[in-house]
């Protein structure tokens, strides 16, 4: 059901930019909001249409992610980003419906100092759900030995500032970071994104939504083919 979505919404944002010409206002507009429900039903159903219940709202990245955290890693302790507050409210909500305790980071998160320490000090609690931006400055977590990436972002950078909170001095075990990416989705095209502008700088690029306004429209089609 979710790539039947996925196929019928793509299909439906080309068809709309196929109309627009080269030079109308709306074009980079209608690409970005394109690309960012695409991303949004990548994750899940739900983020794309909240009146959906049952196995119309079913997740695979959630499940897995799920999977991922109780039966592949053990008694490790995890990392879990993504840019979606919404995102991290589904798995919040599978963790709770499980009995498994976690800690919990946003932007609007006032005492981030306590609730990271209450992470770091608690053995029983060996998930922290950060939001991508919240947590990819500033924070020392070298508790966790893994780390998920729910979605990538166009900025490569912010991805490996995340990834470095458990970087840190006092880390004595290898880390491992995944990152979650729905094949044959959009998804895929944002990390050939990352690998294009990795190749033309010897260090890591800001890429943002910036990155479209020197696009043609043609490039801007291929990315929803």
């Amino acid at each position: 059901h979710q790539r039947k979505m996925y196929e019928e919404l793509k299909e439906q944002i080309r068809n709309d930019l196929l109309e627009l010409s080269e030079d109308d206002s709306q074009l980079k507009f209608k690409v970005l909001d394109g690309l960012l429900r695409l991303r949004q039903l990548c994750n899940s159903p739900a983020l794309v249409d909240s009146k959906l219940r049952g196995k119309k709202a079913d997740s695979i990245k959630i499940e897995s992610l799920i999977y991922k955290l109780t039966e592949e890693i053990g008694e490790g302790n995890a990392l879990v980003f993504s840019q979606f507050v919404q995102m991290l409210s589904l798995i919040r909500k599978e963790l709770d419906d499980r009995g498994i305790p976690y800690r919990y980071l946003d932007g609007s998160t006032r005492n981030r100092e306590a609730v990271v320490a209450s992470y770091m000090e608690d053995d029983d609690c060996r998930i922290f759900l950060i939001s991508l931006k919240a947590g990819n400055t500033g924070l020392n977590l070298t508790k966790a030995q893994y780390v998920f990436l729910v979605d990538p972002w166009w900025n490569p950078a912010a991805e490996a500032q995340a990834i470095d909170r458990t970087h840190r001095i006092g880390q004595s075990k290898k880390v491992f970071a995944y990152k979650m990416i729905c094949k044959d989705t959009i998804e895929e095209k944002v990390l050939q994104l990352q690998a294009q502008k990795k190749k033309v700088a010897s260090q890591l690029i800001k890429i943002d939504e910036t990155t479209f306004k020197s696009m043609k429209k043609n490039d801007l089609l291929a990315l929803f083919d």
